[in-house]
C-alpha cells in the first residue's frame, strides 16, 4: 500500500528468475491516483493486469481471494495510509503473498502437515480476459464467448475490419448518441468494474440515489455500488470511457451502463 505521512509506496517485486533473488522486471503496486485505489501488475513498467477496486470483501478483479475462516482481509483507506492487509486467525497456519518471476501474484500457505509451501491461488488466472485492456473501450471480455471480446449492449465495434480480425484494441462506440434526457441503463451482471481513473466515489448514498445523480450529469457513463456488503452501499460514477472490463460466472457485481 501507500503511507501518506512518509510518502512511502510499499510494493512487491519479483526475483529476476527462480535462481536469482535480485530484483526482477515484475512488480505489484497500488495506484492511489484513481477514484478508487487499485493494484496493478507491472511488467517492465507497463500495466499487465488490474486488481479492480476493493468492493468491501475483495478486489473485484481477483475473485480467487475468497473469505476463509482462518484469514481476515482488510483494506484501509484514510488520510494516513491506503493498505491491503491480512492476518491469520489460526496460529498454526502461515500465508504469504509473492510476485513470481513468471508474472503472477501468488498466495502461498503452510499448514502443520505441509512439507512445502502450497500454492493456494494465483492471479491473473485467465490469460485472455485478465490481460489489461484486452478488449478496448466500451467492451468486455467473456471467456465463454467466441470471440471473447463483446461490445456493451447499445454499442458496436469502432473498427469492424480490425474487430473481426480479432484486434480488439480500438474497442466499441455508441450506436446512438446519448440525449441527456430519457436515457436508460443496461444492467451488466457479474462484472469486474471498469478502471476507476475517471470515477467519482460517494459512500454516503445508495444505488437509487446513485442512478439519479448519474442521470443528472450528462457526462456520466456508468454507475455501481462501491461496497457489495449488506445488499450494496455507496456509489461509484464513471464520467469517461469504460476500460478493462470482464464478467465472471459466479462473482463480480452489477454495473449499470
Amino acid at each position: 500500500g501507500y503511507d501518506h505521512k512518509k510518502g512511502l509506496n510499499k510494493f512487491l517485486t519479483s526475483w529476476r528468475n527462480s535462481d536469482d533473488p535480485s530484483s526482477g522486471e515484475i512488480s505489484y503496486s497500488l495506484d492511489t491516483e484513481s477514484g478508487m485505489s487499485e493494484f496493478y501488475l507491472l511488467k517492465s513498467g507497463l500495466r499487465a493486469h488490474r486488481s479492480g477496486p476493493w468492493n468491501g470483501v475483495r478486489f473485484s478483479g481477483i475473485p480467487e481471494d475468497q473469505n476463509l475462516s482462518y484469514m481476515v482481509y482488510n483494506f484501509i483507506e484514510n488520510s494516513e495510509e491506503v493498505a491491503y492487509t491480512f492476518r491469520m486467525n489460526n496460529n498454526s497456519i502461515y500465508s504469504r503473498l509473492k510476485i513470481s518471476s513468471e508474472g503472477f501474484l501468488e498466495r502461498l500457505t503452510w499448514t502443520p502437515t505441509s512439507v512445502a509451501w502450497n500454492l493456494f491461488w494465483y492471479s491473473p488466472v485467465d490469460l485472455k480476459c485478465d490481460v489489461y485492456k484486452v478488449c478496448g473501450p466500451y467492451s468486455y471480455c467473456d471467456e465463454n464467448t467466441s470471440p471473447v471480446c463483446n461490445c456493451i449492449q447499445g454499442f458496436m465495434p469502432l473498427n469492424e475490419q480490425r474487430w473481426y480480425l480479432r484486434d480488439w484494441s480500438s474497442g466499441c462506440t455508441r450506436k446512438k448518441r446519448l440525449s441527456c434526457s430519457g436515457d436508460v441503463f443496461t444492467r451488466m451482471k457479474n462484472m469486474k468494474l471498469p478502471e476507476t481513473t475517471m470515477a467519482i466515489v460517494d459512500r454516503s448514498i445508495g444505488v437509487k440515489e446513485c442512478e439519479k445523480r448519474c442521470l443528472s450529469e450528462c457526462n456520466c457513463t456508468a454507475f455501481a455500488n462501491a461496497d457489495i456488503r449488506n445488499g450494496g452501499t455507496g456509489c461509484v460514477i464513471w464520467t469517461g470511457q469504460l476500460d478493462d472490463m470482464r464478467n465472471y460466472v459466479g462473482d463480480g457485481q452489477d454495473l449499470y451502463v
